[in-house]
């Protein structure tokens, strides 16, 4: 985009703000903790990129026309193509669900007009930073869509396609952050470090959720990431993999995918520890969701079943706010002793005074 003018939208900087708070919580915390104007340009980004996610995990729209929509707004994203962002709108209207019965991700896709024209009043260097990676991104999640369109819904293959997607759908946003990080002062030698390993930060974050989200995944978007050949290995069909009777054997697959996820810890610390706190940056906004990171693989390790069930896997809110806490004060040369400590325990209970 290069300052386009969208007739009858006004940007809205604040509601942009209120809406991450409804669709990420990990995002919104990490929002509320960087300063300006960082706090804005992810804010901003990460909208962008939510609405091709909203439309790619739609399973009421068919898989051609989510690829024909996917592309369109590709299209009006990228400023070498002449599409604006109300011909997506006005493409993607009729699978939006009414007023009454929208949820935060559908009012996102509603809003996508306000949230371009806000994006836009972004400096020309920021806009070329975070353009890039969205527009990779959409037409990753477009293509996965179309690969799969029999299916009618995500069936990944095997472990290099599941790395493939998390690609897109993260690696691209470590990609994102990278590029406004990078702005200005940056010896090259750290930005180096720094592109090195942006792409391992979103992957860890992006398995770690394919790992714990197995049932929802499947029951609320028809998608399942664990890998069919891995399935396979243990006896399971993709289609049956909540399926009770299975229950031991996927959660085997869930334990390999966690597992997988882990292998990306180490870069992904190194790229906390390398990152540069300028243009309102924190350290504490990715140690965060990198160290809750760590917490869920920590109870994936205990209890990998539950990620097939409606209960699903989760960190107590008391070690959130609990990581939460000490992220804040943490510096670079804390980051590992969290991790090794979080990796043990909930964080909360291995910070209580003894009795």
């Amino acid at each position: 985009m290069s300052g386009r003018e969208h007739t009858g939208v006004e940007p809205d900087l604040q509601r942009c703000h209120e809406a991450v708070q409804g669709v990420s919580r990990t995002f919104a915390l990490t929002v509320d903790v960087l300063e300006e104007p960082m706090a804005s340009h992810i804010c901003l980004g990460y909208l962008l990129c939510r609405v091709a996610d909203t439309v790619e995990d739609a399973g009421h729209i068919p898989p051609a026309v989510q690829s024909d929509v996917l592309e369109t707004y590709r299209r009006a994203i990228d400023p070498d193509e002449d599409v604006e962002i109300d011909r997506f709108r006005s493409e993607v209207d009729e699978w939006i669900p009414a007023p009454a019965d929208r949820n935060d991700d559908w009012d996102v896709v509603a809003e996508s007009p306000t949230i371009v024209a806000t994006f836009e009043e972004f400096d020309p260097e920021v806009r070329a930073a975070i353009v890039p990676p969205v527009v990779e991104m959409v037409a990753g999640m477009a293509m996965f869509v179309d690969r799969h369109a029999d299916e009618g819904g995500l069936r990944i293959d095997d472990r290099d396609e599941l790395e493939q997607y998390c690609y897109y759908a993260a690696g691209t946003v470590g990609n994102l952050i990278t590029n406004l990080l990078t702005r200005g002062e940056v010896p090259e030698d750290r930005a180096r470090r720094l592109r090195a390993t942006a792409e391992e930060f979103g992957l860890l974050l992006q398995l770690v959720n394919v790992s714990k989200d197995v049932y929802d995944d499947y029951t609320e978007e028809n998608n399942v990431y664990l890998p069919a050949e891995w399935l396979e290995a243990e006896g399971v069909d993709q289609e049956a993999v909540i399926d009770s009777e299975n229950r031991e054997s996927s959660a085997r697959v869930v334990g390999r995918t966690a597992e997988y996820a882990r292998s990306f810890l180490d870069d992904a610390q190194a790229y906390l520890e390398t990152m540069p706190l300028s243009h309102g940056n924190t350290l504490e906004a990715w140690t965060v969701p990198y160290l809750l990171a760590v917490g869920t693989l920590r109870e994936l390790g205990s209890r990998p079943e539950d990620a097939l069930t409606e209960a699903g896997v989760k960190i107590s809110r008391q070690e959130v706010f609990a990581v939460m806490a000490v992220a804040g004060d943490a510096g670079r040369d804390s980051v590992a002793e969290l991790r090794e400590t979080i990796a043990r325990m909930p964080y909360h209970r291995a910070v209580e005074p003894a009795d």
